[in-house]
């Protein structure tokens, strides 16, 4: 070494032409990371000026900054611009930054943040279970993409006829899936605005540019895709049925104007059936007349029940086995288990009943608190599903007075590409308070008692 090798500080220049190795964007975000995990480069650490550092390594500055850009999205470096970057954690592992900011409030709060299923509506899982236990071929190594009584137990309600279907371990598994089996950082996703803040989530951990689609209570705005679709997107991530934020449901009118817009290119259009039979509406999708582009996912977490851990997806073999091939790096296949424990609920006609009981009970308390504020003066566009999509002058005043009166919701912007002043009030769990809730509401939205 030279002596101006040797008197090199972390973090100049001179220390990380020494240290990093891999000169590319995705090498230099990578080894810089290391560096940080390993205590190279302590917190609070400045990190040189992009062109400076750009010069020694021998590449662009814009390769530093995507670098940089990266470190950021994972929140180990912060800054940018004149007064430049600096190291401010050392956690590497990406974290869903939306719904970690979801908080535990305590027994003594009304806990209205969490758009769940209430588990005293969801079927006894016992005699389910007793059944999956003695699945064919259990234990087997085998990488089955679904058991054949599975699929035989949904075709029949399947919106289409799919080549091929595919058991995974919930919805936003297969989202998540779905996303790094095709996809790299970088890619353009169009996706309905707003959204379920997971696929916000997901999306952000992938890298993925995020094209917002405007929606209207029929659901996304085809003028809108139109305007998403001029930057080739990649992909179009939407909710066919029942939206779980605005509890809108998509008209069959507009599913035929979106599939207009589709229909031609080479975008994958990825549906999101989350809520599933909660809603009344039929299940429905563009896999009818776009096959090879359409790969439709419907979960089970909210009918079933969410410990079940089960979605499945279904869409052209080419597709299927192309996920499938990505799923082996993993654990390759979902719980025989817990696949064969839903086909039997799906086939037995008491599940059937508790599932059309709670889709009625849902209804009726998301209806109890949006008549309750229609008499105050809040009219909310009618609906069903687990919540209301309330419109304020301020998200933080309305989180706070609502706060102030033991009540937790979660603000609009966590679900929002564009932010608007809404928050989310969730409903499936809320009984005999609506009269309470809605006078707290008026006033977190600017009304008066």
């Amino acid at each position: 070494m030279t002596g101006t090798e040797e008197m090199a500080e972390p973090g100049s220049v001179g220390w990380f032409a020494e240290h990093l190795n891999d000169r590319t964007k995705r090498g230099i975000a990578v080894e810089t990371s290391a560096l940080i995990r390993a205590g190279s480069l302590t917190m609070g650490t400045k990190l040189p000026p992009v062109r400076d550092l750009a010069f020694a390594l021998g590449v662009s500055p814009a390769t530093i900054s995507d670098a940089w850009s990266e470190l950021r999205k994972q929140k180990i470096i912060t800054g940018r611009g004149r007064n430049g970057s600096w190291v401010s954690g050392d956690h590497i592992a990406a974290r869903p930054f939306r719904l970690a900011q979801s908080g535990d409030y305590g027994e003594h709060v009304l806990d209205l943040s969490k758009a769940g299923p209430d588990p005293a509506l969801l079927p006894p899982l016992v005699e389910a279970l007793r059944h999956g236990a003695s699945a064919a071929n259990l234990n087997s190594y085998e990488r089955i993409r679904i058991l054949p009584e599975l699929r035989d137990a949904v075709q029949g309600s399947w919106p289409y006829r799919p080549e091929a279907f595919l058991a995974t371990s919930g919805g936003y598994n297969a989202v998540y899936t779905v996303l790094h089996a095709f996809f790299v950082p970088g890619s353009h996703i169009a996706i309905e605005d707003p959204t379920a803040l997971r696929l916000l989530d997901i999306l952000e951990d992938l890298g993925a540019r995020i094209l917002p689609v405007k929606s209207d209570r029929d659901g996304p705005l085809p003028a809108s895709l139109a305007a998403a679709m001029a930057h080739k997107p990649a992909a179009f991530l939407f909710q066919p049925r029942l939206h779980s934020v605005t509890c809108q449901t998509v008209s069959q009118q507009r599913i035929g104007e979106l599939a207009n817009v589709l229909e031609g290119s080479d975008t994958l259009i990825i549906e999101d059936d989350g809520i599933a039979d909660i809603a009344t509406s039929p299940a429905t999708s563009l896999g009818g007349v776009l096959p090879d582009q359409v790969i439709h996912i419907r979960s089970f977490s909210k009918t079933l029940g969410p410990d079940l851990r089960l979605a499945i997806l279904s869409s052209s073999t080419k597709l299927v086995d192309q996920i499938q091939s990505f799923r082996s790096f993993g654990a390759g296949w979902t719980s025989r288990i817990l696949q064969s424990a839903a086909a039997w609920l799906l086939n037995d006609a008491d599940t059937l009943g508790s599932i059309d009981k709670a889709r009625k009970v849902y209804r009726q308390r998301r209806t109890e608190l949006s008549e309750a504020l229609a008499k105050r003066g809040i009219p909310l566009p009618d609906g069903e599903g687990f919540c209301l999509w309330v419109p304020v002058q301020s998200e933080q005043f309305a989180l706070i007075t609502l706060a102030a009166r033991g009540i937790a919701v979660q603000p609009g912007s966590k679900f929002l590409i564009n932010p608007t002043h809404h928050i989310r009030v969730s409903t499936s769990t809320l009984e005999n308070r609506y009269d309470e809730v809605a006078d707290a509401i008026t006033v977190a939205i600017g009304g008066a008692t």
